[in-house]
């Protein structure tokens, strides 16, 4: 097999992506560089500083490709073409270098599960029943009475099959009609896939966030979905307003075929030294479905989970998320744990905006074991953006208003600036969506002092990668009591006690007889309530303890 170089320090160490942090960018929303009111890559070029001084250890990109930005950029028509929305490719290699020589990697999103209806191969593909194409897609009969081939739904309301009357045919599609779902089952369909990983691989990329990578395969037979009736609780994969929640995905997505294909791409991988994959997974089972494309040293680096993604917040829940991941996994699994992203309502929210919790949600999630993922303008603490219907974006939102209002309150401009136009994102009159007012008091500009959130996420980053036992530690949580999540990090025979109250309302932790503190770690808490040694954890509200035991 062939190796191909990849960047140096990827060489140098291939496991980088093990603990590291990862600080995800959406491009539109980031830096106007050129006054059209939106992002580009140029853009965040200016910016990369500013993400190197946080102290985190890589960039994911949202997609930046060419597309007719019907989802916003998940719909690509040309994977290998940067879309001039955002720049040139000259522009991203600009970018690479730029965050190559200030230490950070570059993870981009591969959106290999569908393309545009714009996408030439799906042009040609619904061009007729017999083209060299033909295949490439998911296209089936309508059943006898003309209505689709079974009950699969998309994402975004209604049936997951488009009629097409060029074909005579339906096609699938898990998201919008315009976002047809490739045919997994037809190996060029791979084949030219890995060829479009080869071009941003050749260019020197560090990794891939792969957008939906338990959706690649759909079931043969085209079976129904069993029925689940609408969910008491929402677990950050769609909202209990949605249909979509109310089946059990059990055949239009998360089949055995899927991780057969998962190897595959592994494999071709493993020829670029130190490449990353982090999978996005939503599925019935989050936490199964982690360990599942996660486990041995053949399918993915590592998934993110969906369980700390929805509105369920209370201490006792994070516990058990984190606890149930923790007693299932397998060896070779890695998570990343994240708590925000452009799919969902801001963290400040969705949770709690008391800055005391912001804090002790940005330690814990710094402190479990994993990769943590932080979503732009999570480190000032932002609530989500309130929008009328009229300024909605998403099609998501319009179609689910008012029940559902979409992902766009999640997506506003990056404020940098207080005083300046739009907050510093852009020096037009308009923006593709406004700054929300309430993130002007919040831009970067206005927490560059002591003591505010921004410069207690770089408090933590930077002593974090002083501390190996919180990147590459194994992980023990302890018996749950009330909202506490605690539990012990340990590497070469050194052992690490992290405590979080979450929760407003102070708390006695009862210590296992096997664990007594000896001294606070170097990492940003509040001052210990209980004296060294003791058997009783007396915690605060929202407090963090780090300590050796």
């Amino acid at each position: 097999m062939a190796v191909f170089l990849q960047h140096s320090a990827n060489q140098d160490e291939p496991e980088w992506w093990r603990g590291a942090v990862i600080y995800q960018i959406y491009p539109r929303s980031y830096q106007d560089s050129n006054g059209d009111g939106i992002g580009d890559l140029q853009g965040i070029v200016s910016r990369l500083p500013y993400i190197a001084s946080l102290g985190v250890d890589a960039v994911w990109l949202s997609p930046f490709f060419k597309s007719p930005m019907k989802d916003f950029g998940y719909d690509v028509s040309d994977y290998c073409q940067v879309d001039p929305m955002f720049g040139t490719l000259d522009d991203f290699k600009v970018l690479l270098k730029t965050a190559h020589d200030l230490g950070l990697r570059v993870v981009i999103d591969q959106v290999l599960s569908h393309t545009s209806d714009a996408h030439p191969w799906f042009v040609e593909s619904r061009s007729s029943k017999n083209n060299p194409k033909a295949d490439w897609y998911v296209w089936a009969d309508a059943k006898d009475d003309g209505t689709p081939p079974n009950n699969w739904l998309s994402i975004f309301g209604g049936s997951a099959w488009q009629w097409d009357t060029g074909r005579e045919q339906y096609y699938m599609h898990n998201f919008l009609t315009s976002q047809p779902d490739l045919n997994f089952h037809h190996p060029e369909v791979e084949a030219a896939l890995f060829g479009v990983m080869m071009f941003w691989l050749d260019l020197g990329v560090d990794g891939f966030r792969l957008d939906t990578a338990n959706f690649y395969v759909h079931d043969k037979q085209l079976r129904n979905n069993p029925p689940r009736g609408r969910p008491q609780t929402e677990d950050g994969s769609a909202p209990s307003s949605n249909p979509y929640a109310w089946q059990y995905h059990r055949f239009d997505k998360s089949q055995a075929e899927n991780i057969v294909f998962v190897k595959k791409l592994r494999e071709f991988l493993d020829q670029y030294p130190g490449i990353m994959t982090v999978g996005e997974l939503g599925d019935d089972d989050p936490v199964g479905i982690m360990i599942a494309y996660t486990e041995g040293a053949d399918k993915l680096n590592m998934a993110y989970s969906f369980k700390l993604l929805g509105e369920e917040h209370q201490g006792a829940y994070v516990r058990s998320a984190v606890d149930e991941y923790e007693s299932r996994a397998t060896e070779g699994c890695w998570p990343s744990w994240s708590l925000s992203n452009h799919d969902v309502k801001r963290l400040a929210t969705r949770w709690s905006a008391d800055g005391a919790a912001l804090r002790t949600y940005a330690a814990m999630q710094l402190c479990v074991r994993g990769s943590p993922c932080v979503y732009q303008g999570d480190e000032l603490g932002l609530p989500e953006a309130e929008l009328t219907f009229e300024q909605l974006q998403d099609p998501y939102g319009i179609t689910m208003w008012p029940a559902f209002k979409g992902r766009d309150g999640c997506r506003t401009p990056m404020p940098w600036e207080k005083d300046q136009l739009h907050a510093g994102f852009s020096s037009t009159e308009k923006t593709w969506l406004p700054v929300a007012h309430t993130h002007y008091e919040l831009a970067v500009d206005q927490q560059e002092i002591e003591g505010s959130l921004l410069n207690f996420y770089r408090e933590c980053l930077h002593k974090r990668k002083q501390l190996p036992i919180l990147l590459k530690g194994s992980m023990t949580v302890l018996p749950a009591q009330g909202d506490a999540l605690v539990f012990v990090r340990e590497l070469d025979g050194r052992r690490m006690l992290c405590a979080f109250n979450l929760s407003a309302q102070a708390m006695t932790y009862h210590l296992p007889d096997e664990v007594r503190v000896q001294e606070l770690a170097d990492f940003p808490q509040t001052k210990l309530a209980a004296s060294v040694g003791q058997k009783d954890l007396v915690l605060g509200a929202w407090q963090t303890v780090v300590a050796w035991i």
